[in-house]
């Protein structure tokens, strides 16, 4: 088998590190999510070269809310919420290897029916409002931009169970939906306190104002966003009570 290597200068470790594929099983209690086809053959086409940068690997990943998704619940089954569980997108893929991440964001063939549409209008926008998350952090002190874009891509989990015709899911609000995910696949903390600050009082508004800003300076979106509606429908306190009315642009 032939031995690939990464670029480590593009890690801050100044040599070439050797990937070895992570054996690991794709058990899971939810379905995969689809990859877009130009993403997958990107990302094959990077694996067959004999030297890999990591870096550039994990910007194409984070382009596609499927990709993205695939690496961290597979870092999320391997990991659990450890302390050392990478969070960052590039940590994941060196830690569980090109090989192990290829198979997990190639286990889903996206679908050709009426549903192809609506798959690639989610994908879109989730990019979209990452990319003006980032701007927006960028502006910020204190406030990490790659997280900021990665709360972005995933703000909107909650729609996949009725967009994929995921079973058994329930009849909550997609935001509740979300956080659920968020904690059952030990997303990266960002993202999780993005979905508590939607539900939980007490929590200091910061990844929802950056979600917020990112929809006002969005285009206008064809698809059911959160945000279109009322963002963070349900707040747990003394029962459900609505807050916190957004509209996407």
């Amino acid at each position: 088998m032939q031995t690939r290597t990464v670029s480590g200068n593009q890690l801050g470790r100044g040599k070439l590190v050797e990937l070895q594929p992570l054996q690991v099983g794709f058990a899971q209690d939810l379905p995969d999510i689809p990859v877009l086809p130009k993403t997958l053959l990107l990302l094959e086409l990077m694996v067959q070269e004999s030297c890999v940068d990591l870096r550039e690997f994990s910007q194409l990943v984070l382009t596609d809310l499927g990709a993205a998704l695939q690496i961290l619940r597979l870092a999320g089954r391997v990991y659990g919420n450890t302390e050392d569980r990478p969070t960052r997108m590039v940590d994941c893929i060196a830690d569980l290897g090109l090989d192990a991440c290829l198979q997990a964001v190639s286990a889903q063939s996206l679908v050709r029916d009426k549903r192809l549409d609506a798959i690639v209008q989610l994908w879109d926008h989730s990019r979209e409002i990452a990319q003006h998350c980032k701007y927006v952090a960028d502006l910020m002190l204190k406030v990490n931009p790659e997280e900021a874009y990665l709360t972005g891509l995933l703000h909107a989990i909650g729609l996949l169970p009725d967009l994929l015709e995921w079973k058994d899911c329930g009849t909550i609000g997609s935001a509740l939906v979300g956080l659920r995910f968020a904690k059952r696949w030990f997303l990266p903390p960002c993202v999780t306190e993005f979905y508590r600050e939607i539900h939980f009082a007490g929590y200091p508004a910061l990844w929802l104002a950056i979600v917020q800003e990112a929809h006002q300076r969005a285009s206008r979106s064809s698809i059911e966003c959160t945000f279109d509606h009322v963002l963070g429908p349900h707040l747990v306190r003394n029962g459900y009570e609505q807050r916190n009315s957004v509209n996407c642009r």
